[in-house]
């Protein structure tokens, strides 16, 4: 499997992990940042902003992929790494969820005691709600990071370069080549056995993630 085609599965596993990792961190941390902003702040057009958000989850992401192809492909950047990274920044039920899981586990309270002692917003958010909002956090990042390692129709439009592919789009290749080409049966075997060791990544980032669930379970449980 990793010496078919001089070793390209390595370097679509790589992709995959760079797509993957970056998308997911970048989309958390503007997910926590937009829910804790419409959740603990008032601000002109708030509602209509966030009644957006919610349109926006009833949208498809197959819908936005070719008018965001044309949006790439005006500015330059198809068949580039972003052209797959940035449209996965956006999440719109990450922000929901976010919105929702803010609002209870931050007491007001505990902002105004903070902004009393004279800490400033930003202090506010990473040193103290961040902290709090931990298990929201990585649900997000955990959604992200599967939806962006299983995307397959984005870089499917976006990318031409073999190079660039992730693992879903470059073995959905090798099995179009499988089924057109002679030694399938070995070729297909080799697709197989690709998609299997592609999905022990995301099993080993759930084992560790979710021992932050457990701790987030935790907190409050005892009262002092």
């Amino acid at each position: 499997m990793f010496s078919v085609t001089n070793g390209i599965y390595v370097r679509w596993a790589m992709n995959t992990v760079l797509y993957a990792v970056v998308s997911a961190v970048g989309a958390s941390l503007l997910a926590t940042m937009a829910g804790y902003a419409f959740a603990k702040y008032d601000f002109p057009f708030k509602r209509v902003m966030f009644s957006t958000v919610l349109g926006a989850i009833m949208i498809p992401m197959t819908a936005l992929a070719i008018p965001t192809y044309l949006l790439f492909a005006n500015a330059g950047l198809t068949n580039t790494i972003w052209a797959v990274i940035v449209p996965s920044l956006v999440s719109p039920f990450g922000v929901f969820l976010m919105q929702t899981y803010a609002s209870e586990a931050i007491p007001d309270s505990l902002l105004e005691a903070a902004r009393v002692d004279g800490a400033g917003e930003g202090t506010i958010f990473w040193r103290v709600s961040l902290r709090m909002l931990g298990p929201g956090v990585i649900t997000v990042l955990l959604f992200n990071l599967v939806a962006t390692w299983n995307n397959y129709f984005l870089p499917l439009i976006m990318l031409s370069t073999s190079e660039l592919y992730p693992l879903t789009v470059g073995l959905a290749q090798q099995q179009s080549a499988a089924t057109a080409g002679s030694g399938a049966q070995a070729l297909f075997s080799t697709v197989i056995t690709g998609s299997m060791v592609a999905i022990l990544p995301l099993i080993v980032a759930f084992l560790f993630l979710q021992r932050y669930w457990e701790s987030g379970l935790a907190t409050g449980a005892v009262k002092e």
